[in-house]
């Protein structure tokens, strides 16, 4: 029996390659359903992508006693992958791909941190219905990786309706940030964007690293149609005249040590 499998949208054929999301599959045998998922990385594009699971996914097991109730329980999963968050995905998903060195880990130094996220996105969802919400994230990841490469950004992975991209100047990450929230607008979306500077490194196709965790706390701070920097951003940039602050106050990052005063990027 094929396994339905499904693939965090963000990635359609039309993409790039080079990034991370997450897949579903899930597989009924008799009164028994079977369901494994996990970080995936996506290579190629169009007919020719490729799909590697990161690392080992994780699986469950689930004894529904009768095969009426385990066809109910998979036609249930089944459903909810297939809301606006999930593509079906054909072709199978390979063992972890290793990396020419044998080293998974990418260690980065400094960099600006770019975290942007939709506001009210299930909402929104619900309001336009699968089909054109589909459509709309498409034209939504575009416009945003347009910017991305204008500005020499780096996409390292989408997060739910968002993605995160670091940039190795930090006044290119402020401006991409501003470029990104009027490019949205002609969708009817709202964003917010937060940015922070730090160390982080890429493991396993998963983003590791207190600073990335700083940099999103800072982006759930902004409201919609703002673009928050953390302190550590702002200070890089005291020599940029051409991009104006407002102090935004001090805040407690949740699940963040010590204190944050953050600002808001004029635009």
């Amino acid at each position: 029996m094929v396994m339905p499998k499904f693939l965090r949208i963000g990635l359609h054929q039309s993409n790039v390659s080079g990034y991370t999301s997450k897949a579903w599959c899930v597989r009924r045998v008799g009164s028994t359903v079977f369901l494994k998922w996990g970080a995936v990385e996506v290579l190629g594009a169009g007919t020719g992508r490729k799909v590697y699971w990161t690392r080992l996914p994780q699986e469950k097991t689930v004894r529904c006693g009768t095969e009426q109730r385990a066809q109910d329980y998979a036609k249930a999963a089944i459903v909810r992958r297939r809301s606006h968050r999930y593509e079906p995905l054909t072709g199978p998903i390979a063992n972890r791909r290793r990396s020419a060195g044998g080293n998974d880990d990418l260690k980065q130094a400094l960099a600006t941190i770019l975290i942007v996220d939709i506001v009210r996105s299930t909402e929104k969802a619900a309001k336009l219905g699968d089909a054109r919400w589909t459509q709309v994230m498409g034209h939504y990841y575009a416009a945003v990786r347009k910017e991305l490469k204008t500005l020499r950004g780096k996409e390292v992975v989408t997060t739910g309706d968002g993605l995160l991209a670091t940039f190795k100047v930090p006044a290119s990450g402020v401006r991409c940030a501003t470029a990104i929230l009027k490019a949205v607008r002609t969708l009817g979306l709202e964003i917010r964007v937060g940015l922070h500077a730090g160390e982080y490194k890429v493991s396993g196709g998963e983003v590791v690293g207190l600073a990335f965790h700083i940099g999103a706390r800072v982006a759930a701070k902004a409201r919609a149609g703002e673009v928050l920097v953390s302190s550590a951003v702002k200070d890089l940039l005291k020599t940029q005249s051409a991009i104006r602050f407002r102090d935004h106050g001090v805040h407690q990052l949740k699940g963040v040590p010590e204190r944050w005063r953050l600002y808001r990027v004029e635009h």
